[in-house]
């Protein structure tokens, strides 16, 4: 029972991984139920088992994908300390970042789809950036409280806004020059 336990939860953890990826890349109507499971090696039937619809694993996918930014916010703040916003700035605007559809954010690749999910992912969409501007608005100590919360928020506009635009150019040199125009803009956005 236990092996079998684990190669369900296995299979489970590769479809979630190529949903997420899937989504990410190309979006919800670019990918298919078909799609997601050949990518995690596994059936169809296997995959409505697990998340009973293609809208079940979108809004898993979501869900794993916010709650990388949840984990990660946090990570940032310990790590590079004072200096984390930073740091964050040069990793999300980073090129890698930009070019990497598969594996990057999903605030960026996925909340475009949220404006045709159903409510039930809109509403886990809500809560999950609720918690991240949230985290956000905690490091940020040179503004008083209400600012904080203010300034998370241009701070995530900023950085998802400047990170579709980057992505959607295919010129190096624009996307460079976005690049450096929404860095200085997200790391103004942040003097007291």
């Amino acid at each position: 029972m236990v092996k079998n336990q684990t190669r369900k939860e296995e299979t489970r953890r590769n479809m979630l991984d190529a949903a997420s990826r899937g989504f990410r890349e190309n979006g919800f109507a670019g990918v298919g139920v078909d799609g997601i499971a050949k990518a995690a090696n596994a059936t169809s039937g296997a995959f409505y088992a697990h998340f009973g619809s293609k809208d079940g694993a979108f809004r898993a996918a979501l869900d794993l994908g916010l709650d990388e930014v949840i984990d990660g916010v946090p990570r940032f703040q310990r790590d590079y300390g004072d200096g984390w916003t930073d740091a964050f700035i040069e990793y999300y605007l980073g090129r890698a970042h930009c070019d990497d559809l598969a594996c990057g954010c999903a605030m960026t690749s996925l909340s475009p789809e949220m404006t045709r999910a159903d409510a039930q992912t809109r509403a886990l969409y809500d809560r999950k950036m609720q918690t991240i501007a949230t985290l956000i608005a905690k490091g940020l100590p040179q503004f008083d409280t209400q600012q904080q919360r203010a300034k998370a928020w241009s701070f995530l506009g900023i950085l998802i806004g400047g990170l579709t635009i980057a992505r959607a150019l295919s010129d190096d040199s624009a996307i460079d020059d976005v690049s450096v125009a929404i860095k200085a803009a997200a790391a103004g956005l942040l003097k007291a």
